[in-house]
């Protein structure tokens, strides 16, 4: 009897288990046609949110199913990697985000509610931004080597303006001083547009900001950009020379990727980068890109992470050099 009744439960469970795998392969097929949510944590109308809307329209073409942007603006992007660290592993919650979060916040926030490695996934690189160094129509130098100049003999007057404390450009200001040896006093600011007004009316005498923000206004000549921060020069401005090749030995770049929650599986990390990387390198998207001037830049996932990694190594300097310490 009892033999009968351990085969019959034998019997039960192996009915069981099969019932779970079909279970789960009908899931899985059903979630190939399911939505895939793209996080963005900054405003709507932004770079990050354009970069982010281009994509996914090529994305429900190579992916064969919805892809909608999922617009989560609100404490520097901190509020959608929140929802994203909370997300399933399955590919169906995605975030497009910069690389401040994940480099530049483990050093500012005594606490943070997320491990920046631990708690996501790196899946593919979308887009670079350099940035720039600009200059107002009222500052009478002709060139960046003229403006050192004009800083070190005022100090007190060579101010620099960025979109805000404890942004990538505000500790590119901080490594920017400490190269020219001038103590630059930091105006901050509530994002780029009120600092490029700023700039443009004369009430500041440096901005370093988002060199895709700063365009527009530099060709209608009512600011200069008088350098940028890439290693090279840049395809929006390539009459402009770097820092580097000024003799300023200071670089930097705002890195977008694409993230994903911990725990995804490699080869759906593997198929979602193939998917990204072929539709960054589609002409129509990349055409795209560059008429709102925004650079792609596709990267692995090991590419993504080791810059990342390399980059927050170098931040944690810069950040403990400027004594800032968020209110």
């Amino acid at each position: 009897m009892t033999r009968r009744m351990s085969t019959r439960r034998s019997f039960i469970e192996t009915l069981s288990a099969a019932g779970l795998v079909l279970a789960a392969g009908t899931a899985s097929a059903d979630d190939d046609k399911s939505t895939v949510r793209l996080l963005v944590g900054l405003a709507p109308g932004g770079a990050n949110d354009i970069a982010a809307h281009l994509l996914a329209d090529k994305l429900r073409e190579l992916l064969g199913r919805p892809v909608i942007v999922d617009s989560r603006p609100g404490a520097g992007q901190r509020l959608a990697l929140g929802e994203l660290r909370r997300a399933r592993p399955d590919g169906k919650t995605l975030m497009l985000a910069t690389n401040s979060p994940f480099t530049i916040y483990p050093h500012i926030y005594a606490k943070l509610d997320y491990d920046p490695v631990k708690d996501f996934t790196p899946i593919a690189g979308v887009m670079n931004f350099d940035m720039g160094v600009a200059i107002g129509p009222k500052t009478d130098v002709p060139d960046l080597k003229q403006w050192i100049a004009w800083a070190r003999a005022n100090p007190t007057q060579a101010a620099y303006g960025t979109p805000g404390a404890g942004t990538l450009p505000h500790f590119l200001g901080v490594a920017f001083s400490k190269a020219i040896g001038v103590d630059m006093p930091h105006v901050p600011y509530k994002g780029g547009t009120p600092a490029m007004t700023d700039l443009a009316g004369g009430q500041l005498p440096l901005l370093i900001n988002g060199l895709s923000d700063m365009t527009e206004m530099h060709h209608a000549g009512r600011i200069r950009v008088i350098a940028v921060t890439g290693e090279k020069r840049s395809t929006l401005l390539p009459e402009v020379p770097t820092l580097m090749e000024s003799g300023i030995a200071v670089s930097s770049v705002i890195t977008v990727g694409i993230f994903g929650p911990a725990g995804m599986a490699p080869e759906l990390v593997t198929r979602l980068n193939t998917a990204i990387t072929q539709a960054m390198n589609s002409p129509e998207v990349r055409e795209r890109f560059v008429k709102q001037g925004l650079v792609p830049a596709t990267a692995t996932p090991q590419a993504l992470a080791a810059s990342l990694a390399a980059e927050s190594k170098r931040l944690a300097v810069l950040v403990k050099a400027s004594g800032y310490a968020p209110e």
